[in-house]
This record gives structure tokens, C-alpha cells and sequence, in this order.
């Protein structure tokens, strides 16, 4: 060897992987038959070859370690794709979503501002039968009137916040707070 070889500094290996590329491709078509697959898996394995190549060991065969690399990508893919569901038209993931915290909050907060208004009968007998649950007559029992007024306190305070939380019929105020869904709710049904 003369001593103007042994003066080159070492090459790369990273410079060598455009001169793998071809090889890699067709690699990738045979295993994944879909050119728009292989182009996607080649890519896939030249950013986690890059990304890890700490692990590599100069002087050894960078092209059986590129090509180990897609290979594991493209079964860890396959394997990873056995387990998904196919949602076309969207339907399971819509199923699966859930609003935000802060929604739940910020209503929870514009209830308990219109719950604060309405008079005191009102609130009372919407807490009893609503939150706590207590059937009409037990909330008659407990406000020492008649069951008729209950019901009736029940309903003038279900319209009232529906008119101040601008409610329509047919629309439902969606709250995370359980509670609060069924004072609001005017389909309580009493217990017992």
C-alpha cells in the first residue's frame, strides 16, 4: 500500500447509502409489489438507518445492514397493519371520539350561572329531584308541599334554563357532570 492511500481519511459509510438505493428499491418492490409501498419503505429505512447510525460498525456490510433495516420495516409494518381496523367511511373512530374537558367545564359554568338565577323553589326542588334523585314525593315530603307543586317548580325551572342557556326542544346540553345532565333533563323519572 502506498502512503498516499494509507493519507485518506476513511469513507463515510453515510455517503455510501445513494449508492444502495437502487438495490434497496427493488428489494422493497419484491416484498411489498406496489411501487408507491417500496418507495415509502425504502424511505422509511434510510431515515431509521440514519437516525441510528450510532449502531453501525464500520467495516462491516452496510448493505446487509440497510437491507435488515427495511426488511424488519417492512414486517414490523405488515404485523402492525394485522392489527388495525379498516374505518373508511369514519364511523369507529367517531365512535371512539370525545369532546374536550373545557367544553364540559365551560358549560358546567354557564349551567351553574343560570342555575344561580332561578328562585329559590326552583333550585331546591330541581336539586332534590334531579341531582339527589329523590322521587316527586319524596321532594314533596321534604318542601312540606304538594306533589303537583313539585312537579310544577320542576318544569318552570327546566324551561327557565333552557331559555337562559338558549336550548331548543330537540337540543341537549352536553355536560361531562352527570348531576347537572339530569336536573336539566326533562325526562326524569322518579324513583319509587
Amino acid at each position: 500500500m502506498t502512503s498516499a492511500a494509507a493519507e485518506l481519511p476513511p469513507v463515510d459509510p453515510r455517503d455510501e447509502i445513494v449508492t444502495h438505493l437502487p438495490a434497496m428499491r427493488a428489494f422493497a418492490m419484491s416484498l411489498a409489489r406496489n411501487s408507491a409501498q417500496a418507495d415509502d419503505l425504502v424511505q422509511d429505512a434510510v431515515v431509521k438507518a440514519w437516525s441510528n447510525f450510532d449502531k453501525f460498525k464500520v467495516g462491516t456490510n452496510l448493505r446487509a445492514w440497510l437491507f435488515t433495516i427495511l426488511r424488519n420495516t417492512f414486517y414490523s409494518a405488515r404485523r402492525k397493519s394485522g392489527r388495525e381496523v379498516a374505518d373508511v367511511d369514519g364511523v369507529l373512530a367517531g365512535g371512539l371520539a370525545s369532546k374536550p374537558d373545557h367544553d364540559g367545564r365551560l358549560a358546567l359554568a354557564d349551567f351553574q350561572a343560570a342555575f344561580a338565577t332561578l328562585p329559590d323553589e326552583q333550585r331546591e326542588t330541581l336539586w332534590l329531584v334531579g341531582a339527589l334523585g329523590m322521587s316527586y314525593d319524596e321532594a314533596a315530603e321534604t318542601c312540606g308541599c304538594a306533589v303537583g307543586t313539585v312537579k310544577s317548580r320542576a318544569n318552570r325551572a327546566r324551561v327557565r334554563l333552557a331559555e337562559l342557556l338558549h336550548l331548543s326542544d330537540d337540543e341537549e346540553l352536553e355536560l361531562t357532570d352527570q348531576s347537572t345532565m339530569a336536573v336539566v333533563s326533562a325526562s326524569i323519572t322518579p324513583l319509587g
